[in-house]
């Protein structure tokens, strides 16, 4: 291969990798891929079979169909398919069903790979076209992406199995699972219990970050009393470093079942440990006018580089959504009792 071809693809393969990187993001394993017809991309797609609820749903299968779609075609002979994980024995089929004129990919898959791993679908001698293959481009880089979404899982299901305070409820981990059919991307979860004023409650946030940095600026989003952090969503696709976090009782954190255990200087205690916990150059703390007195009550407690921004509302979100964490009462406790505290008389909120 010439430098020049090499650079062509490297250059390719890093578009792929950004749409690993979106898949990620919404909790597909990260595999992207991006169809290239003399010299232009014109079509690109990434792993999404959870949220699809699709078998097929394939970075490859996903690229291909926006392909042919773009032109007119389903035979795609003077393209080339770069993804950024050797293609499974579906994905090559359709490879070359398609008719490509090259694919090219980054690791291997020792498991599925289909393209020389396990075996080889393309050296087949009957096969009646004959698509060229390049591997092994930017593959430190695929490698280093999946390795981090698994390590991340692996942490997350540690993180679920920590026991639960007979004061307080927790989601079932077949309702948790069943979460990723609203929307809601399971990777970006994350939780916690070290932190003092939890006393031994988990905490739940979503995160975007791939690899966190202290040198980079941070978003934090807090949820009013009537949502939690899916309503913020949308915002997580952001290139900045964005969180959205839920106080104890809200979305995905463990919710104490009596009203009598909240408080607005709890939530803002808790709050201002989790800002506490991740270090970064700025942090900008954002959360609905509803929530101002636990907002003013994290100001009190000047932590450094952090600067508390009030928003007029949450987003909207759809009522299966807005609900899902709630299945009976008893984890509404949470939500009826900052409602009722945040509308009570200031000497009334402690």
């Amino acid at each position: 291969m010439s430098d020049a071809q090499l650079i062509l693809d490297e250059g390719f393969m890093r578009l792929a990798l950004a749409q690993a990187q979106a898949a990620a993001l919404a909790g597909e394993v990260p595999v992207g891929a991006v169809v290239v017809r003399h010299g232009e991309v014109i079509a690109s797609g990434h792993n999404s079979p959870l949220g699809s609820i699709d078998p097929c749903a394939h970075a490859e299968v996903n690229a291909l169909r926006a392909a042919a779609k773009a032109l007119g075609n389903y035979r795609l002979e003077d393209c080339t398919l770069y993804v950024t994980l050797e293609p499974c024995v579906m994905c090559s089929g359709a490879a070359l069903a398609s008719r490509l004129q090259r694919v090219v990919f980054g690791a291997t898959e020792p498991k599925t790979g289909a393209v020389g791993s396990v075996f080889n679908v393309f050296t087949q001698p009957q096969l009646n076209h004959q698509t060229q293959i390049t591997g092994g481009i930017l593959a430190c880089e695929s490698t280093a992406l999946l390795q981090l979404f698994f390590e991340e899982r692996r942490k997350q299901h540690d993180q679920q199995r920590v026991p639960l305070r007979e004061d307080a409820l927790r989601l079932t981990d077949s309702a948790t699972a069943a979460m990723a059919t609203l929307g809601l991307p399971a990777q970006l979860s994350r939780y916690t219990q070290s932190l003092p004023a939890l006393q031994g409650l988990r905490l739940h946030w979503l995160d975007n970050a791939v690899s966190p940095s202290s040198d980079e600026e941070m978003q934090v989003f807090l949820h009013g009393p009537d949502d939690w952090s899916a309503a913020y969503l949308e915002a997580l696709h952001s290139a900045q470093r964005t969180v959205a976090v839920d106080l104890p009782g809200f979305g995905l954190s463990d919710k104490p079942k009596k009203e009598s255990q909240h408080s607005v200087a709890w939530h803002a205690q808790v709050l201002a440990e989790f800002l506490a916990l991740h270090k970064a150059k700025s942090l900008r703390l954002a959360a609905p006018h509803s929530m101002q007195a636990v907002l003013a009550h994290v100001q009190e407690m000047n932590i450094p580089n952090v600067v508390v921004h009030a928003l007029p509302a949450s987003p909207p979100m759809g009522q299966v959504l807005s609900q899902a964490p709630y299945p009976d009462k008893g984890h509404l406790a949470g939500p009826r009792a900052l409602r009722t505290l945040l509308s009570a008389p200031t000497r009334l909120r402690h």
